[in-house]
């Protein structure tokens, strides 16, 4: 009787324990999907700002024609991968964000598009964007981390195995934008 009592409490304790670590992933991995909703949102108003900007430089810059048109073709580049993992969606949005960057730039070249007030606010509400994005992709990032350690942590990766937990991917800076990073401010006086 005794032995069939030990049995049961420690399948009992087994069994609790899976459910909790399943009920841990379960958490971890609904985290990293709102998370990741969250950019989604902030891509998306980002793509409904991009026609109305390249409609505004248009007027002023009309012969930076590739310039335009790689600013569309990244953004739809970026609103076709919207289907695709974590990794192809980075790979177009920083595509997306390197073309803004050379549309921005042109704004130098032309002082009358930098003084129209369209282009100004549509510029603050896209850097506006891209901050909201920046943060973000900052808390999805923490939690893909904390979400893998749970599923790669022992003995939680034998729940993860078991129930196939996959792996989630960062959202990660391309080369260009990690050597930016790195690269200490020009300042010149």
């Amino acid at each position: 009787m005794t032995g069939s009592l030990i049995f049961l409490i420690v399948l009992l304790a087994a069994a609790a324990w899976t459910v909790a670590a399943y009920n841990g992933l379960i958490k971890y991995r609904v985290e990293t999907e709102n998370a990741w909703s969250q950019i989604d949102v902030q891509l998306k108003r980002r793509y409904d700002l991009i026609p109305n900007l390249v409609e505004t430089v248009k007027g002023y810059a009309s012969h930076e024609k590739e310039t335009l048109e790689r600013v569309i073709n990244a953004r739809n580049s970026a609103m076709g991968a919207a289907g695709g993992s974590e990794a192809q969606r980075a790979v177009a949005e920083n595509m997306l964000t390197g073309a803004l960057k050379s549309l921005f730039a042109l704004s130098e070249a032309y002082p009358d598009l930098k003084a129209n007030q369209n282009f100004l606010k549509l510029q603050e509400e896209l850097t506006s964007t891209e901050n909201k994005i920046g943060f973000a992709r900052q808390f999805y990032n923490d939690s893909v981390r904390t979400y893998r350690v749970k599923r790669e942590s022992f003995p939680s990766n034998i729940i993860a195995n078991m129930f196939n937990f996959k792996q989630r991917e960062f959202f990660e800076l391309d080369e260009t934008e990690k050597e930016a990073a790195q690269k200490p401010p020009q300042v010149s006086f």
